[in-house]
C-alpha cells in the first residue's frame, strides 16, 4: 500500500522516518523532499531495490542513480580518494545544491547503473532528507518524476506520477529550490561542469579560484 506522511511536526516527522526506514531496509522505494526537487530513493546498497527504482522512472542503466548521504563523513567512506577540491568544495556547498562526480571506493558492492567506476554524491539541505538518510545511511535517490516528465516539487505531484510504486511518501512541503543541483565532475584531470542548476558556475569557479570559462 502506498502512503503519503505529513512531515509538519516532530510527531508526525518521527511516524513518517521510521514508516521510511522501514520501506528502504526492506527493498521498497520511498519519495523524499529535498531543497532542490522530490527524490525517489532506496537503499544503495540494494541492487534489487535499485533496479526497482530504474524501472519506476522508466529509465536505462545509461542513466546511473545518484547518491544522498546525510554527513560529510559518510562522502569520505565513499570515495576512492578524498581530494583538496572535493574538500573544498564540501565545505563551501553542502548541504545544498551542488552534486559531484567522483571515482568511487573499490571496495563497494553496489550497482547504480553504467557509473564506470564513478558515484555522483550530494548532501541535501531539507531536514526531512537529512534525519532519513542519518537513520538509512546512503541512499541511491533520482528525481522523483517518470524519465521525460516533469520533476516534482511537492509531493502530491510525485505521487501522481508514480503511484503504487512507492510505498512511502514523505510530504515536507514544496521544495525550497525547485531546480536540479548543480553537477560538477572531478573525475577528470580538471573539474567540470555538467549541468548548471542551483549553484552558478560563477559561485563553483570562485570557490575553486579558477575561471568559469575553464570549468563549463
Amino acid at each position: 500500500m502506498s502512503r503519503i506522511y505529513n512531515c509538519a511536526d516532530a510527531e508526525t516527522r518521527a511516524t513518517a522516518i521510521a514508516a521510511a526506514v522501514g520501506a528502504v531496509k526492506s527493498c521498497r522505494l520511498v519519495v523524499m523532499p529535498t531543497d532542490t526537487l522530490y527524490g525517489l530513493g532506496c537503499d544503495a546498497f540494494d541492487n534489487e531495490a535499485v533496479a526497482k527504482l530504474l524501472a519506476t522512472k522508466h529509465r536505462g542503466p545509461d542513466m546511473p542513480v545518484p547518491v544522498l548521504v546525510g554527513s560529510w563523513d559518510t562522502a569520505r567512506g565513499l570515495v576512492a580518494n578524498y581530494t583538496e577540491q572535493m574538500r573544498t568544495l564540501i565545505e563551501a556547498f553542502w548541504p545544498g545544491g551542488l552534486s559531484l562526480v567522483v571515482p568511487q571506493a573499490p571496495s563497494l558492492q553496489w550497482n547504480l547503473g553504467d557509473t564506470r567506476g564513478t558515484v555522483m554524491l550530494r548532501m541535501p539541505l531539507h531536514p526531512v532528507a537529512i534525519e532519513l538518510l542519518r537513520e538509512t545511511g546512503p541512499m541511491a535517490v533520482s528525481s522523483a518524476n517518470i524519465s521525460g516528465q516533469a520533476p516534482s516539487t511537492t509531493a502530491v505531484a510525485a505521487k501522481q506520477q508514480l503511484g503504487a510504486a512507492v510505498n512511502v511518501y514523505l510530504d515536507g512541503g514544496e521544495t525550497p529550490v525547485g531546480v536540479a543541483s548543480t553537477i560538477i565532475d572531478l573525475s577528470g584531470s580538471h573539474p567540470k561542469i555538467l549541468r548548471e542548476g542551483a549553484i552558478s558556475a560563477e559561485r563553483v569557479a570562485e570557490v575553486l579560484g579558477v575561471d568559469p570559462e575553464s570549468i563549463r
